[in-house]
């Protein structure tokens, strides 16, 4: 038997009961009024998913993200701040064992404003891991620094054209290890060079595991990104430069290169391949370190090696 339908009354008011309860109410304020309403807005717009070809905030957020990095160990940090570079935050553990180079970071840091933070070493370890340098040896001591910012090739030039010295620039040549590119830095710094230049595609950049490497130097080493690495070789041969490549085929034995006292750059290949053709093509001469046995010389060695060959001659030369 079908259920029985119900029928609809009308439907009651509330005869006035909750007239009072109104009373006193006024008028929404306009939107402009409200001072929580902007933030309320930004909340929404917040929880409110993208849509899948908003690239443009994401690549905001990235942008955001990589504002800093973090620069670790005791000499890496020391160098930085006695050169000046832009920091923001040094973190200290608080297990430390103090000595001349925390002393000194943190007086340096004081000085210049740097807000010190002082952190177990289980979250220095967490910031380094968060930061892509997981196990990094931090020494307990950290510096959060902005990305490093490369000169143009021709501000390089012009600043080794301006020195009391003959110009020695060394251009690495798709050279992917930064360790290596941190080591050339080294040696470069040691032997009085005026600067670093690296190709802006398939090359190493200057990132927390080569500024480690460098012990620092890279902190007061001009380093420049070359958009085209055989142009601005040829740029520089018209500025009176000769570009000397570093290979085991080379020609010329490195203790024979008669081209080390003038206006010079030294041009170190690839890990595995060496130079490239158009640079080599572009090299004034290309030298070989006579070495004993069938082992080559990985880049940084070779690096070291012709650098200190070069400082030698110009040496001599002085004399």
């Amino acid at each position: 038997m079908p259920a029985k339908k119900s029928k609809k009354g009308p439907t009651k008011g509330s005869g006035g009961k909750g007239r009072r309860s109104l009373e006193g109410k006024s008028g929404t304020l306009p939107a402009e009024q409200r001072h929580w309403y902007e933030g309320k807005q930004r909340a929404r717009a917040a929880k409110r998913p993208r849509p899948a070809g908003d690239q443009q905030g994401a690549a905001r957020q990235q942008r955001r993200s990589a504002d800093s990095d973090l620069l670790v160990g005791r000499n890496p940090v020391v160098e930085a701040l006695r050169a000046g570079m832009p920091a923001t935050r040094l973190f200290l553990a608080n297990s430390l064992d103090p000595d001349e180079r925390v002393t000194e970071a943190a007086r340096a840091a004081g000085d210049r404003g740097v807000e010190i933070v002082e952190v177990t070493r289980a979250e220095l370890d967490r910031r380094c891991e968060s930061n892509g340098q997981p196990g990094a040896a931090h020494q307990g001591m950290a510096l959060q620094v902005r990305p490093y910012r490369y000169w143009v090739p021709e501000d390089l030039l012009e600043r080794a054209l301006e020195s009391d010295t003959a110009p020695l620039i060394v251009a690495l040549d798709g050279v992917t290890d930064p360790h290596n590119l941190g080591a050339v830095a080294r040696s470069a710094a040691a032997f009085d060079a005026h600067g670093l230049m690296i190709p802006e595609r398939r090359s190493a950049s200057v990132n927390m595991t080569a500024w480690k490497t460098s012990a620092g130097t890279l902190a007061r080493l001009p380093v420049a990104q070359a958009t085209n690495l055989t142009r601005a070789l040829e740029g520089f041969k018209k500025a009176g430069l000769f570009v000397v490549g570093l290979d085991a085929e080379g020609d010329t034995k490195l203790p024979d290169l008669e081209l080390a006292t003038g206006p010079l750059v030294v041009v170190v290949g690839s890990e595995g391949k060496g130079l490239s053709r158009l640079v080599r093509e572009s090299c004034d001469v290309v030298a070989s370190i006579p070495i004993g046995g069938a082992e080559s010389l990985n880049a940084s060695v070779a690096a070291g090696v012709s650098l200190y060959e070069v400082a030698r001659r110009r040496g001599l030369e002085s004399e």
